[in-house]
């Protein structure tokens, strides 16, 4: 992202532009059992924001967060992490500082006291989304539309033959964006199963062609696996690909952009 420069030569931050139908929450959410809440967030922040999520955050968190060796990420894993709580904490009616999470045994967070609300969240470039459900596995993928990237080489090394093949087939002009709602759809797919590593990329087939409505067309044979599970884009902003996986069907999603929509890069300390 670039930075820009106001007339008396001091730097002003570029924000990201964001795509419509994101609405700011009500003061009283509701999340109802056959809703899907997403939210979406920037994870660029000022320093007093950034502060503030720190004091939030557990033990194991800060550790965390010291591990990363720039700063910009640093900051940016404190505030994911800072607004992870708050959105679950405002869910529960309780203080972010009280919540509690567990892992399952390939990484996917859960809330020890309420493993009946579900959500997953998923970050690139500064933005972030975050998926909240009742009672039904949830998983969200985000990625950054990078420019030269060498989609064809990855996918031949991770995607189906049935993918590749379709991937191919598209106009070049669209094969780098059919290569992303690949990537987000599956990683989707894997997050809400939560089976991590162990289920491999070229096990199942998901649909990639722009315009093409997201969906699971094949799942290593298992047909029953194809009605439990249900597929849809996201267009959290221009320049980025989402996804979301959500099991069962006809449920409707909520998209919520967190009040604080500034999205700044700029250099600051930590205490």
């Amino acid at each position: 992202m670039e930075e820009g420069r106001t007339t008396d030569g001091v730097q002003e931050p570029h924000r990201i532009a964001l795509a419509p139908s994101w609405s700011l929450p009500p003061k009283t959410l509701t999340l109802a059992n056959d809703e899907v809440h997403v939210w979406r967030a920037s994870l660029n922040s000022q320093a007093s924001r950034v502060q503030r999520f720190w004091l939030t955050l557990s033990a194991d968190e800060r550790a965390r967060a010291g591990r990363f060796y720039f700063q910009q990420d640093r900051e940016r894993f404190i505030v994911g992490r800072g607004l992870l709580r708050a959105i679950l904490g405002n869910y529960l009616g309780v203080e972010p500082t009280q919540l509690r999470f567990c892992y399952g045994p390939h990484g996917k967070p859960a809330l020890v006291s309420e493993p009946g609300l579900c959500f997953n969240l998923s970050h690139s470039e500064g933005l972030a989304l975050y998926a909240v459900t009742r009672g039904r596995e949830v998983g969200v993928d985000l990625e950054f539309l990078h420019p030269d990237f060498p989609y064809e080489q990855i996918a031949e090394h991770f995607f189906s033959r049935r993918e590749i093949s379709a991937l191919l087939a598209l106009p070049p002009q669209l094969r780098s964006q059919g290569f992303f709602n690949c990537w987000t759809r599956k990683e989707a797919y894997i997050k809400a199963k939560g089976e991590g590593l162990t289920l491999r990329l070229d096990q199942f087939d998901v649909s990639l062609a722009p315009g093409e409505p997201a969906s699971l067309l094949f799942a290593n044979g298992d047909r029953q696996e194809l009605f439990r599970w249900s597929l849809q884009e996201l267009t959290p902003a221009p320049g980025h690909a989402a996804a979301l996986a959500v099991e069962g069907r006809d449920w409707p999603v909520v998209r919520w952009q967190w009040p604080d929509k500034a999205i700044v890069k700029e250099k600051r300390k930590l205490p």
